[in-house]
């Protein structure tokens, strides 16, 4: 599995992926917003886009899909609950479902609702050199999660979280929808003062260009995103001082939940 990475160059910092075979060339193009820029790298690389995927409905994710289809022809696959939203979609899935690029590249769909109620994540065993990678939409970004406030849930958001990504490796590679790392991080390190990965990483990232930062992994998140850190003292404690109806030690689904109602307003 060979995987692209793709700047948008847009105000939403939209990362665009192409993910191909290495014996075909065929490939998929993850939410191509900037069909021109996916479709540029494609020709340069020699790969022949055959299918889009979308995570999700909202038009940062599918408005490069009428180019990409008049250009390739390409098949458009997405979520079922969100095909009518969307338009135009060929293939309806679920979570489960196998997706098939090429003759060696086999991703499954992770049913990850919270941003939207309808969202997909892509899942690989091995990206060809052997990690996981997982293509994670807006469900989880760089050192943050997706906002709830377009059609999601922060209920549901928290349970993906819970009872899916919590049982991933921690060698897999995450590739999120968009590029905050810098912003998620100054929350992090607001909430956890302490966290030296975060502020290493901060650091180190501070003059890089949006397009450059690093592609990070679930280990390296589970150390520097809040949300994943939902048992970390000094975050409930923190949290304690502008929850004053928290009585008793709160468990994590009501941290995520007080942190994700505190970044909506950060």
């Amino acid at each position: 599995m060979l995987i692209e990475r793709v700047w948008a160059a847009n105000q939403g910092r939209n990362f665009n992926y192409l993910v191909a075979c290495g014996e075909s060339g065929e490939a998929l193009a993850i939410d191509p917003l900037n069909a021109g820029a996916c479709l540029a790298r494609a020709r340069a690389l020699g790969w022949s886009i055959r299918q889009v995927f979308n995570t999700h409905e909202h038009p940062d994710h599918t408005g490069g899909n009428a180019e990409m289809v008049a250009a390739t022809g390409a098949a458009v696959l997405a979520h079922a609950a969100a095909a009518r939203l969307i338009g135009g979609v060929t293939h309806a899935l679920r979570g489960g479902d196998a997706v098939r690029v090429g003759r060696s590249v086999e991703l499954r769909c992770l049913d990850t609702p919270g941003h939207t109620r309808a969202h997909l994540c892509l899942y690989s065993e091995s990206d060809g050199a052997g990690q996981p990678a997982l293509f994670s939409g807006d469900t989880l970004f760089n050192a943050g999660v997706g906002n709830c406030i377009h059609g999601g849930d922060p209920q549901l958001l928290y349970e993906t979280f819970a009872g899916l990504l919590s049982g991933l490796r921690d060698a897999t590679r995450v590739f999120p929808g968009h590029e905050y790392l810098l912003r998620n991080l100054g929350f992090t390190l607001e909430r956890e003062s302490s966290n030296a990965a975060a502020r290493s990483l901060a650091q180190r990232c501070a003059a890089l260009a949006a397009e450059s930062v690093p592609v990070m992994t679930l280990g390296e998140e589970r150390q520097i995103n809040a949300f994943f850190r939902l048992q970390n003292p000094e975050i409930i404690a923190g949290l304690r001082r502008i929850r004053p109806d928290w009585t008793s030690d709160p468990d994590p689904r009501a941290v995520f939940l007080a942190l994700r109602e505190l970044r909506n307003r950060w």
